[in-house]
C-alpha cells in the first residue's frame, strides 16, 4: 500500500472532516460546493505523517522547502471567492502540497497547476494519482509566466504573494474571468479579487492574509 493509498481512510477521518466543515460554516463560509469538497478531501494525506494529527486544525502547516499548506479557512475563502460563478478552466499558481488543487478539481472542469519547486510537484502528482484526479494538469514552472499555451482562463488562483500584480497573469484572464491573489511585501498581504470586464479590470480587497512570497524561476531541489 503506497503512502497516499486512500483505502485506509475510515469513518474517524470523515467525522474529523465534518467537524472542520462545521467550523468553516461558523466562520462564514456558505458556498455548498466548497464545503462539500472540503468534507470529502482528506487533508492529512497532503502533509507529512509526523504532522498528520494536526491535519484538521485551522492552521497553516509546513510542507518542506520553506513552503506551507494554507489553513483550511483561507483555502475555503479563496475558493468560494473565486467560484462566485461556475469556472471552467482554472489556473492555480503554487501547487504546493496539492490540497488546494484537489479542492479546485472537485469544482472546476479543468485545473492547470504550476509549482516552481520540483520535489513538491513530484509528491503532489503522487497524491493526484492516488486520488484519481483526471482533470488536473500540473507542471513545474515559473508562476510569473503563467501558462500562456493554455490561456485564457476563466479563473486564476495564486497561493503565494507577489509584490505587485503581474501583468502576464492579468493578460491570461479571459473577459468575465476572476483572479484571486494575495499581494504585498512581507507581513500581512491584501487578498485581492481582480475581475476582468470588457472595459478593463476591477480590483477589490476582501481580506488580509499571510502567504509566502511569490518567487521567480524554478528550484530542482
Amino acid at each position: 500500500m503506497s503512502e497516499f493509498d486512500l483505502r485506509g481512510i475510515g469513518m474517524t477521518s470523515q467525522r474529523t472532516r465534518d467537524r472542520l466543515v462545521a467550523r468553516l460554516r461558523e466562520q462564514g463560509i456558505e458556498h455548498p460546493g466548497v464545503l462539500d469538497a472540503m468534507a470529502s478531501t482528506p487533508r492529512h494525506i497532503f502533509i507529512d505523517e509526523a504532522l498528520s494529527h494536526r491535519a484538521y486544525e485551522d492552521t497553516a502547516l509546513p510542507i518542506g522547502h520553506g513552503q506551507t499548506i494554507s489553513q483550511p479557512l483561507v483555502v475555503a475563502l479563496m475558493t468560494a471567492t473565486l467560484l462566485n460563478e461556475v469556472r471552467g478552466r482554472v489556473l492555480e499558481l503554487g501547487t504546493g502540497s496539492g490540497y488546494q488543487t484537489a479542492i479546485l478539481s472537485a469544482l472546476c472542469q479543468r485545473v492547470f497547476s504550476i509549482e516552481r519547486v520540483e520535489p513538491l510537484m513530484q509528491r503532489a502528482r503522487l497524491r493526484f494519482d492516488a486520488m484519481g484526479l483526471p482533470n488536473v494538469v500540473a507542471r513545474v514552472g515559473d508562476g510569473y509566466r503563467g501558462w500562456p499555451e493554455q490561456a485564457p482562463f476563466s479563473g486564476i488562483l495564486v497561493t503565494a504573494a507577489p509584490r505587485s500584480l503581474p501583468d502576464t497573469l492579468l493578460e491570461q484572464l479571459e473577459v468575465g474571468g476572476r483572479m484571486i491573489v494575495p499581494v504585498g511585501d512581507g507581513g500581512m498581504q491584501e487578498l485581492k479579487v481582480i475581475d476582468r470586464t470588457e472595459d478593463g479590470y476591477v480590483e477589490t480587497v476582501v481580506e488580509y492574509v499571510r502567504f509566502v512570497p511569490m518567487l521567480k524561476g524554478v528550484r530542482t531541489s
